[in-house]
Formats: C-alpha cells, sequence, structure tokens
C-alpha cells in the first residue's frame, strides 16, 4: 500500500539528517508484521535479495534487463558516476553516533550500498549518471498492536537528466516494479518468520516476545494474547 509523504516526513528519522537535499519519491508499507524488535531480520532479508529487486517477477525482470540495457549503451552506470565518483557517499555525512554504530549490510542483487543502521531504521544508498537515490527502511506500529516496516525511496536527481529519467520511468515503477516487489517482499518475510518460529524450542514469535500461541513470556503472564507474525 502507498503511504501519504507525512508517514515519512513526520516521524525523527534519523535519514532526515543527512538527506535534506533529497526528495521524497516513494513511500510503501511492506507486508512484514512482527514484533518492535524485528528490523534486523527484514534488512538481512532485503540484503540476501532472494527474488532481487525485479520481485521474480517476469515483466519486472524484463522492465530491469531494458534499464540496465539502455545504462550499458548511455554511459549512465560506470563506476565513476555512482557513490565515491560522481558524489561523496552519505556516510560522509553521518553524525559521531551514527558513523560508530552498526553500518548494515549491503544488498547482494541490486547495486546499493549501506548507509547506517538502528534500531529502527535502516539506509543505504545508490549513484548513477541521472541520479543519486537513498532506500530507507523503518520499522513502525502497525495501529493493530504489532509492527511493520515501511520503505521510502529519495532521490536527488542530477540536473535535467535527472529529471527526465525519473519522470520517464515513474509509470513502469508503479505498474511493473513496485506490485512485483512488495508481493516478494511479503513471501519471503512469512516464509522466514515460520522458519524463526520452527526453529525456536519455545515457539516464539520473533521478536514479538510470545510464544505461538500467545503467551506473554515477557510479562510471565500465561494467558495474554497479542500480536502474530
Amino acid at each position: 500500500m502507498r503511504l501519504p509523504a507525512t508517514d515519512h516526513t513526520s516521524r525523527p528519522w534519523r535519514i532526515h539528517e543527512i538527506a535534506g537535499d533529497f526528495r521524497l519519491e516513494d513511500l510503501w508499507a511492506l507486508p512484514t508484521p512482527g514484533g518492535p524488535d524485528d528490523l534486523h531480520h527484514l534488512v538481512q532479508q532485503m540484503a540476501d535479495g532472494k527474488d532481487g529487486p525485479d520481485g521474480g517477477n517476469p515483466v519486472g525482470r524484463f522492465l530491469f534487463a531494458v534499464r540496465w540495457k539502455l545504462g550499458a549503451l548511455l554511459g549512465w552506470d560506470k563506476p565513476d558516476s555512482g557513490v565515491g565518483g560522481r558524489v561523496a557517499t552519505l556516510r560522509d555525512r553521518l553524525p559521531d553516533d551514527l558513523r560508530e554504530g552498526p553500518r548494515g549490510p549491503d544488498l547482494s542483487t541490486a547495486p546499493f550500498t549501506s548507509v547506517f543502521q538502528t534500531h529502527n531504521e535502516w539506509a543505504a544508498e545508490y549513484a548513477n549518471k541521472t541520479m543519486h537515490g537513498v532506500m530507507h527502511i523503518g520499522w513502525v506500529p502497525d495501529g493493530n498492536g504489532g509492527y511493520r516496516g515501511q520503505m521510502a525511496v529519495l532521490v536527488k536527481p542530477n540536473g535535467r537528466l535527472g529529471s527526465l529519467y525519473m519522470l520517464g520511468i515513474k509509470p513502469f515503477r508503479y505498474l511493473g516494479v513496485y506490485p512485483a516487489l512488495l508481493r516478494s517482499i511479503g513471501r519471503e518475510w512469512r516464509e522466514n518468520t515460520a522458519r524463526r518460529t520452527a526453529c525456536d524450542p519455545r515457539g516464539l514469535v520473533p521478536g514479538n516476545g510470545q510464544t505461538s500461541d500467545g503467551k506473554d513470556l515477557r510479562s510471565g503472564d500465561s494467558s495474554a494474547g497479542g500480536e502474530h507474525s
């Protein structure tokens, strides 16, 4: 589900401190129900990227293949146009506490490098000749007693070329990329959650402090119900 911009801009995310010159391009709720401490599971899932950025969808795979082919022909993705080349990494802007904290994993199936990771926030960046982009994953209350992820895409277009590029790919993102990606994230999350729960001898729902039958082990209350992943 696409979210209003205020669901990102109104939260006290640390990314605001270092990406004030980027604009919010997209914001999506992720189908990843869990407990308050589960962001690291989502980060690792996205870094491992079983299906990749195309979500394992043939249409998305075709669109990405076309994009990489155009990039090769037009020189959009040359190393000197990326992070550390045309643009400096956002890690250079980090305050001391974030620079000294966990950096987070890079993505294995997409050219994103991690910037920082906290208990409820992770950011990774990518740049080419057209733009400098950030994928920001926040972990937020879902309004029903649980938590879920939300994904913000922040961009800084490189002049007129970048603005035209972002405008040109917009229909493809909404029609072919995001729907498949969100389905893939949800599917992997359910599979991984079931695997983690099965491996825990007490049947814990990861990060929720509850057993699979609703018993709350944090309070010692054997009758408490709660959210399930």
